[in-house]
């Protein structure tokens, strides 16, 4: 909003119906240029790998899709008739592939490849996570009413995004349980390999010294809100000494760049609402690579 006035901008109806219409073949044509660009493992011994392309394209397609294993397997020899892939994997291959941990490293790197088209439009950008529940389920006992009781597991994604198209520029899954703060540095180091960072901003759980500088040694500045038991009084940190009187003394104008963080609740939401928030993978691992997944799909959706 702009003065109590709210900022609207018309839909081209034309471009989005193109677009929505013709999705699905254009994400198959953007995901094959990508796993084109995995070198497939030297081979050792043994019986013949399938190609890794083949695969990493089938279990992205697979995520996309939200349908099971067995029911997705259309999609693959549809996927292999227009010439998207040269094999057919079987069902459980994809399973076990999913399930390979040095899946998650290349799934990293398609993510920050997928990202720099949009390299040219994203400066500012915003950090935050969001948990998507697993079929796994922990179990206590309790001792006040005498029985055992469970909840369900979940994983964490920390995403860095951009806040003009929403494309996720890194990521990292965790446990439900770990704490966002000191993930802040790996993320936008990340980021920076292939974007210009100008603005980070991120709520009040990341706030600390060592992440407002970890943004500034790249040459942006984080808007991140100080909590009420904070001073401006830090040994060593003239960054932290600087922004707390610019959140103190300047409230308005830090919370205009500080609301951007705002589209982070957006990318989530698109996410979980075409890709659901849950997993179906059985597996720690497959799990982590699911929820990779989900991300490579958003982003090349964003592209």
């Amino acid at each position: 909003q702009t003065r109590g006035v709210r900022v609207t901008y018309k839909q081209d109806w034309k471009a989005y119906d193109y677009s929505q219409t013709n999705e699905k073949f254009f994400f198959m044509k953007l995901l094959k240029d990508l796993c084109n660009n995995v070198e497939q493992p030297a081979y050792k011994f043994g019986r013949p790998t399938l190609p890794i392309s083949d695969m990493l394209f089938a279990s992205t397609l697979k995520v996309y899709s939200t349908f099971s294993l067995r029911r997705f397997m259309s999609d693959v020899k549809i996927a292999q008739s227009i010439k998207m892939i040269d094999v057919v994997p079987n069902f459980m291959s994809i399973s076990n592939f999913m399930n390979d941990e040095n899946l998650t490293p290349i799934l990293k790197q398609l993510i920050k490849i997928s990202a720099t088209p949009l390299s040219s439009v994203e400066t500012d950008f915003t950090i935050d996570s969001s948990g998507f529940s697993t079929c796994r389920f922990a179990r206590w006992f309790d001792y006040k009413y005498g029985k055992e009781k469970k909840y369900r597991m979940w994983l964490k994604a920390h995403l860095c995004s951009g806040v003009k198209t929403n494309v996720v520029t890194s990521a990292e899954i965790t446990e439900g349980d770990v704490n966002d703060n000191p993930l802040l540095p790996q993320l936008v180091k990340e980021t920076s390999d292939n974007f210009e960072i100008k603005e980070v901003s991120a709520d009040k759980g990341y706030t600390s010294k060592i992440n407002l500088e970890a943004v500034e040694e790249l040459g942006g500045v984080a808007f991140i809100p100080f909590k009420n038991n904070v001073t401006g009084k830090a040994r060593g940190s003239s960054i932290w000494k600087k922004m707390y009187h610019y959140f103190i003394y300047k409230h308005d104008e830090f919370l205009e760049h500080y609301h951007k963080r705002s589209n982070a609740e957006t990318i989530f939401h698109m996410i979980k609402s075409k890709f659901k928030d849950n997993l179906r993978s059985k597996g720690k691992t497959a799990q982590k690579n699911e929820l990779l997944l989900k991300i490579l799909c958003h982003n090349i959706c964003c592209v």
